[in-house]
């Protein structure tokens, strides 16, 4: 009967020994799982951050560029204005206005700016500004305020109205 005891005793050891490997074994695999969870997660994180901060950067130099072009349509009005007085002239310097105005615009275009300035259109209040009033004389007008004149051009920068076009409506 002794010889038993001795007999299981290695083996029982064993089995314990087993039993405390294997659940060493599964608690370095659970901190494996929270650890490669974890860095998962920041990763993820950094990610969105960097989406976030690119996306800040380009939305702050749009603006940028847009508060420029808010400084740059006074002189564009005046560009128009002379264009208007110079209609009719043919010589050099209104040629010359014609051009430079035209450079400056196709300039402006390829970046972004949109001129708003036709007449005839439905009368929308989030890039027209009413500031005068005429009745219409069709009274089968369905399609309510019409443009009329623009009596200054408005203008968007990359889809974002910076200046609504002041307009006289009919309607």
């Amino acid at each position: 009967m002794s010889d038993e005891v001795v007999e299981n005793e290695p083996v029982a050891s064993l089995e314990d020994d087993a039993t405390e490997a294997f659940d060493d074994r599964s608690e370095a695999e659970r901190q494996r799982d929270e650890y490669l969870d974890a860095l998962q997660r920041l990763q993820a994180d950094f990610e969105n951050y960097r989406k976030r901060m690119t996306r800040a950067t380009v939305d702050a130099a749009t603006r940028a560029a847009g508060d420029i072009v808010v400084k740059l349509l006074p002189a564009l009005d005046a560009f128009d204005y002379a264009q208007a007085h110079f209609a009719d002239v043919e010589s050099e310097e209104a040629q010359a206005l014609t051009q430079t105005r035209g450079l400056l615009l196709d300039a402006l275009a390829k970046e972004g700016l949109e001129r708003i300035d036709a007449a005839g259109v439905a009368f929308d209040p989030q890039v027209h500004d009413a500031v005068a009033h005429a009745p219409h004389d069709d009274t089968d007008n369905d399609q309510g305020p019409i443009v009329d004149d623009v009596l200054r051009a408005g203008y968007r920068w990359k889809g974002v109205v910076l200046r609504p076009a002041m307009v006289k409506v009919l309607g």
